[in-house]
């Protein structure tokens, strides 16, 4: 916990998938104080997004799940992040990203409940 489920639209090699990995996790450990330990994180590339009925060329859907919740300006902070990661590094424009935040009360792992 927290989980990053990262659709895009791009194809990225495996390389790339490591980077964008690592750099998900990072943002999403530093603003919602969450040991890197815990989070995973899964890359889904090559997907079909649409928006306002226009496929996209460079697009993506971020979704965290998460035990309990986070305040706004802590997912403001994450948000701002993951837009500044699929800009800079991979070319996709924030106004082509959309993120969605996940509270949930019962998570299990490794056998037991946390």
């Amino acid at each position: 916990m927290p989980y990053i489920q990262a659709r895009l639209t791009i194809k990225l090699d495996e390389t790339q998938k490591d980077d964008l990995q690592k750099k998900l996790t990072d943002a999403t450990s530093s603003a919602l104080s969450k040991p890197k330990a815990y989070i995973m994180t899964e890359i889904e590339d090559g997907k079909s997004l649409y928006m306002a009925e226009n496929k996209l060329d460079k697009g993506a859907y971020i979704s965290i799940k998460m035990l309990g919740s986070a305040s706004k300006p802590s997912c403001q902070t994450l948000t701002q992040s993951i837009c500044s990661i699929l800009a800079n590094d991979y070319g996709i424009d924030g106004s082509n990203v959309y993120v969605t935040y996940h509270p949930v009360d019962l998570w299990g792992w490794n056998g037991s409940m946390f």
